[in-house]
C-alpha cells in the first residue's frame, strides 16, 4: 500500500509542477495577476491523503508506463532541416489521411472522441465564414478585446496551426502569432521546410481574454464551431495542435498535453498533432527537443503524402 500512496503523491506533483508551468507560460503572455488562484500549498493534504485502492494504484502505474512510453524522443534540438517546401494545391485527399485510427491512442484516454464535428454547414471559403463572424457579440470576450483575430495564411494549406488565443500584441495588430512565441513559431515552421505563408494559422477562440486568461468553456464552446469550420474549408492534411487548450478543444478529452503530444489523432476527417504551445517553450526550452520531434513526424507525414499522390 505504500507503493500505491508514494505513486499518488508522485503524480500529484507532477501535476503542481504542470501548473507552476501554465502559471509560466501565462505569464510570458502577459497576465499581470491571477484572482481566486488556489495556493499550491494547499495541495499537501492531498499529496499526503491516505490510501487509494490497490486496483487505482495498478492503473495509475499502468498510466505512468503508458505516458513514459509516449513521451520518449530522440536528444535533437529544433534546427532547419532542407529546403523550403514548394505550396502544392491538392487535387484530391489521400486514402491513407484515415488509414490509422484509435488503435493508435493509448487506453488511457478510453473515451476520447475519434471524430467531434460542428453541426454541418456547407461553407465554401473563409471568407464565408468570416463574414458570418461578423463583429462577433456572441460571448463576453468582445467586451475587451481590440480586434477579431480570425487567423491568416494559406486557404488551401497542408499543415494548419492552431493555438489558445491571441495575446495583447495580437489583438492590437489583428494576426495571430506575432509576439515572440509567434517568432519561435515561425522559426519552427521555417526548420519543417516551410514559410508562414504556406501553412495556415488560428486559435480556438478569436478575441484576447482579458489579462490573457485562460478561456472559459462557455468561450471556447462558442467559438470552436467557427474553427471546426475552418478546417473544414482549408482541409489539411494535419492540424497541429499548440498546447493544451488547442488540443482539447480539438479532441474532446480533458488530458494534459504532457500526456497526449508526439502522437497522431483522427478528428474533423483529418490528423491531429499535438505538441507544446510556443510560449510554453520559451519558459522551458529543455522541452523543445520534444517539440521539434512532434513536428519531425507532421512534416514526414506530410512529405509521405506528396510522395504518394505524385506517383499517381
Amino acid at each position: 500500500m505504500s507503493d500505491v500512496r508514494e505513486e499518488v503523491r508522485s503524480r500529484l506533483l507532477e501535476l503542481i509542477r504542470d501548473v507552476r508551468e501554465h502559471l509560466r507560460y501565462l505569464g510570458e503572455l502577459g497576465v499581470t495577476h491571477w484572482e481566486d488562484l488556489p495556493a499550491a500549498d494547499d495541495l499537501h493534504e492531498y499529496v499526503c491523503a491516505p490510501a487509494v485502492s490497490e486496483k487505482t494504484g495498478e492503473q495509475l502505474s499502468e498510466s505512468r508506463a503508458e505516458v513514459a512510453r509516449a513521451q520518449d524522443a530522440p536528444d535533437e534540438e529544433i534546427r532547419k532541416e532542407g529546403e523550403p517546401m514548394t505550396s502544392k494545391r491538392r487535387s484530391a485527399r489521400s486514402a491513407t489521411a484515415s488509414s490509422e485510427r484509435a488503435s493508435e491512442q493509448p487506453a488511457l484516454f478510453g473515451d476520447l472522441p475519434l471524430l467531434r464535428t460542428a453541426p454541418m454547414t456547407e461553407d465554401r471559403t473563409l471568407e464565408e465564414i468570416r463574414a458570418d463572424v461578423g463583429d462577433c457579440t456572441r460571448c463576453k470576450l468582445h467586451r475587451s478585446r481590440t480586434t477579431i483575430v480570425f487567423g491568416e495564411g494559406d486557404p488551401r494549406a497542408r499543415i494548419m496551426f492552431v493555438g489558445e488565443g491571441p495575446g495583447a500584441e495580437e489583438d492590437a495588430q489583428g494576426r495571430p502569432f506575432v509576439g515572440r512565441a509567434g517568432q519561435l513559431l515561425n522559426r519552427m515552421i521555417e526548420a519543417m521546410g516551410f514559410r508562414r505563408e504556406e501553412v495556415y494559422i488560428t486559435n480556438v477562440v478569436m478575441c484576447r481574454p482579458p489579462s490573457n486568461r485562460t478561456p472559459e468553456p462557455d468561450e471556447i464552446a462558442t467559438c470552436e464551431p467557427f474553427l471546426f469550420r475552418k478546417i473544414r474549408v482549408i482541409r489539411p492534411d494535419v492540424v497541429v495542435a499548440l498546447g493544451a487548450i488547442a488540443a482539447q478543444s480539438l479532441l474532446g478529452t480533458k488530458a494534459p498535453i504532457g500526456q497526449i503530444r508526439g502522437r497522431f489523432f483522427e478528428a474533423h476527417g483529418t490528423k491531429v498533432m499535438p505538441t507544446f504551445h510556443p510560449a510554453f517553450l520559451l519558459r522551458a526550452p529543455e522541452r523543445k527537443r520534444e517539440a521539434w520531434e512532434d513536428l519531425r513526424k507532421v512534416r514526414d507525414y506530410v512529405l509521405s503524402l506528396s510522395r504518394e499522390r505524385a506517383s499517381r
